[in-house]
């Protein structure tokens, strides 16, 4: 059975490695998978390509310096733009695809909500800031994406992705990295779904609000809090003030 499954990933890695760019793309792009669950399997053995982390939580978030579409227009951006706020930089793998314009047209829909609560959102992939413009300017109906109320920074060479560790080597594109920047520039968040699902825009709200609270009261949030719920005195003795309300 072993030697079976050891077959079963390695057959889809060999056929990425001798088809070149079509069987990556294939890959990549989350083509269904036939009865065996090629495609999945496939995606599964060059997991282990991706670097490993690099962007650590309670550590400072990796510099970066790019293009980006940016209402409209190309313009360079940088982490040193969003000093004294909080930053969700989400990483997708492809423009045109079929998960990611659901993802960017989700968070670019919340904006407002988002900057309400000083946080602004940034989506990173490997394409081209040209290819980010098409896509913008493709309607909605024909998958594309329509206007945007947040940037889509151009990670044309890569570096940002690896820096980052969300960059799948044998496919070139990015995994659905998702990182909280506070405005400190230090890394509160970490997140990463393989490729073919897709992320809660309504939990990343809720996540920096959390931190927000924290930051504000110095109380600690318990699990599923939201800005209505009690939190937690984080020592022995007033922590048993949430634990008789709730139980």
């Amino acid at each position: 059975m072993a030697a079976m499954l050891a077959r079963s990933l390695a057959s889809p890695l060999q056929l990425l490695r001798r088809g070149g760019a079509a069987a990556r793309l294939a890959v990549t792009r989350g083509l269904r998978p036939g009865p065996s669950g090629a495609p999945w399997a496939a995606r599964a053995a060059i997991s282990t390509a991706c670097h490993l982390r690099a962007a650590a939580v309670t550590k400072p978030a990796p510099h970066f310096k790019a293009t980006a579409v940016d209402d409209g227009k190309f313009r360079e951006l940088s982490l040193d733009d969003f000093k004294g706020q909080y930053l969700v930089l989400f990483f997708y793998p492809l423009d045109f695809t079929f998960v990611c314009p659901t993802e960017i047209i989700a968070f670019s829909e919340k904006a407002n909500e988002f900057h309400q609560i000083n946080c602004q959102v940034v989506g990173v992939s490997v394409d081209s800031h040209f290819s980010h413009l098409a896509w913008i300017n493709t309607p909605r109906k024909a998958g594309g994406l329509g206007h945007m109320n947040i940037p889509l920074l151009s990670d044309f060479s890569k570096n940002i992705s690896k820096d980052y560790g969300v960059l799948l080597e044998e496919a070139g594109v990015a995994l659905r990295g998702l990182f909280l920047i506070d405005p400190n520039g230090v890394v509160r968040h970490a997140s990463v779904n393989d490729l073919p699902v897709g992320r809660s825009v309504e939990e990343t709200l809720r996540l920096v609000k959390a931190f927000q609270f924290v930051e504000e009261h110095g109380e600690v949030c318990p699990a599923n809090w939201t800005p209505e719920a009690p939190t937690i005195k984080p020592n022995p003795q007033d922590s048993l003030e949430y634990f008789e309300k709730v139980n």
